[in-house]
């Protein structure tokens, strides 16, 4: 544990931009009670010291009763067979203090993607670890659009998706979160649906994969259209389990599932870590699964897909869990908080770091080149400076041929920095766009109003007749056109020039 005592509050909120129930309950019946979606969100933090007992593994338990019936608990029979399971353990004391003080000052913020279904506190140790060493974790549970069971398609992913974005939205209202920096690790399923958060959220600044379901279901990411690893410019961290052969997946998977792209081998523009944990399953990721008694039933059974490896036993699991969770932090230490020493700790080979022989291989592919999305091209261009823009696009392009850029995307470019006065750097963006679209009505027309703000009549003028060429309507285009030629001096090619109206 790190130098905080870890709290954890506990709130019941809705989503209420989106609908769980159904208009009926079980019985047809109306439903009676609120009908948006409930999240029920356990938020981790460092604390200050307390006298107060930690939660158990009993009170963790407990929360299932309330996770979507806020006020009225209700145990599900899935929650029976856990606490079941997970009797030797029930009164195991964790670190976290419930409602403790928050320590002061500002922390970074991680949020935790469950595995399919799963409840939020699957891995309550690794987010009381990152909450000791000074982040703030907040999680909720895996569930599907409109039910308590994740499903697993698109839809899924996308709900778990919006659950995370809603959580970072909720972290605004905490004074300790620095929303600047967020990461968010998901296990299993929760390590796609936060991939596809990733490509619809720029909040989000790095990811961790705990043996994440985007080397699973490369079909899920194709069939997207929103994912695109080969665009994706932030950090990763992927921890897989052990060994994961040819023949197992082909078994395992359905041809639906692996039909897409390798994520991990299409993410060249962002810095890259894939730690290979050989002595650990796929549920050993899990601490509360490492927990559970019937998990190892299946641990020994030669047609289960997270059987034993090689002489790996229980102690080893729980062993390569605390390296995991020790390079988790790590990752987010080097990438939140920009510690040098943490990034030098990454790079070092497992022996330099101290793990013993035969737990761990790491492996470090940092960035390269840039990614072919106007994202990346703003950040190329604010350090190379906007003189060098054409020649950065161009080297997407070689590397990307197939790469357009949005053209909306340029004009509001553009048009912000028109409203900072940067009239030239924006008159670059526009020529390029220009060039990039050359048949598009609005992109001159988009230039001629750049220039026109310069004083660059002419350089107008021909924008806009360029903006009207082969019959485009853009009535405004046409109507500047006709004000600028009654005010300003033709030249002899001017006169000459046909009349486009």
């Amino acid at each position: 544990m790190g130098p905080h005592l870890p709290g954890l509050r506990v709130i019941e909120q809705y989503d209420y931009s989106r609908i769980f129930r159904y208009l009926t309950d079980e019985l047809g019946k109306p439903y009676a009670g609120e009908r948006a979606r409930p999240l029920q969100t356990l938020v981790w933090y460092p604390a200050k010291s307390s006298p107060a007992k930690p939660m158990t593994v009993r009170d963790y338990m407990d929360l299932w009763s309330t996770e979507t019936s806020f006020g009225r608990p209700k145990l599900s029979a899935r929650a029976k067979e856990w606490r079941a399971a997970m009797r030797p353990t029930l009164e195991m004391p964790l670190r976290a203090v419930r409602d403790a003080e928050e320590a002061s000052g500002c922390c970074p913020l991680v949020i935790y993607a469950p595995s399919f279904s799963s409840v939020s506190w699957e891995n309550a140790d690794l987010c009381e670890y990152l909450a000791s060493h000074g982040f703030v974790v907040i999680a909720t549970a895996s569930m599907g659009a409109t039910s308590r069971n994740m499903t697993a398609d698109l839809v899924g992913i996308a709900a778990q998706a919006a659950d995370i974005s809603f959580l970072i939205g909720y972290a605004r209202t905490l004074a300790n979160v620095d929303l600047s920096t967020v990461a968010v690790a998901g296990f299993s399923w929760g390590g796609i649906s936060n991939l596809l958060a990733a490509a619809r959220d720029n909040r989000i600044r790095a990811l961790v994969a705990l043996d994440g379901s985007l080397r699973f279901w490369p079909g899920l990411v194709r069939r997207s259209e929103e994912i695109h690893p080969q665009q994706m410019t932030i950090p990763l961290m992927a921890l897989a389990k052990g060994e994961w052969t040819l023949e197992e997946q082909a078994r395992y998977l359905s041809p639906e599932q692996i039909d897409g792209p390798n994520v991990m081998n299409a993410w060249t523009h962002g810095d890259l870590f894939a730690v290979h944990m050989l002595g650990m399953t796929h549920r050993e990721f899990s601490s509360m699964f490492q927990r559970n008694e019937e998990v190892w039933k299946d641990f020994h059974d030669p047609e289960f897909p997270d059987k034993q490896r090689a002489d790996y036993g229980r102690a080893d699991g729980i062993t390569g869990y605390a390296w995991m969770a020790r390079y988790t932090l790590q990752f987010l230490n080097a990438y939140l908080k920009e510690d040098a020493a943490a990034l030098t700790f990454l790079k070092n080979t497992p022996a330099q770091n101290g793990v013993p022989k035969h737990f761990i291989d790491v492996s470090y592919r940092a960035a390269s080149g840039v990614a072919a999305s106007v994202e990346a091209l703003r950040a190329e261009v604010g350090r190379q400076g906007f003189e060098n823009a054409g020649a950065i696009c161009t080297q997407i392009k070689q590397r990307h041929p197939t790469a357009a850029f949005s053209e909306v995307a340029f004009n509001d470019w553009a048009e912000g920095l028109i409203d900072e006065g940067r009239l030239g750097d924006a008159i670059t963006l526009l020529d390029l766009n220009v060039s990039m679209n050359p048949k598009s009505s609005y992109a001159h027309a988009s230039l001629a109003r750049a220039r026109q703000l310069t004083g660059d009549v002419q350089g107008a003028i021909q924008s806009y007749r360029k903006s009207l060429e082969n019959g485009s309507v853009n009535p405004e285009a046409s109507r500047k056109l006709r004000e600028l030629e009654r005010e300003a001096p033709m030249s002899g090619a001017d006169r000459d020039a046909p009349n486009l109206l």
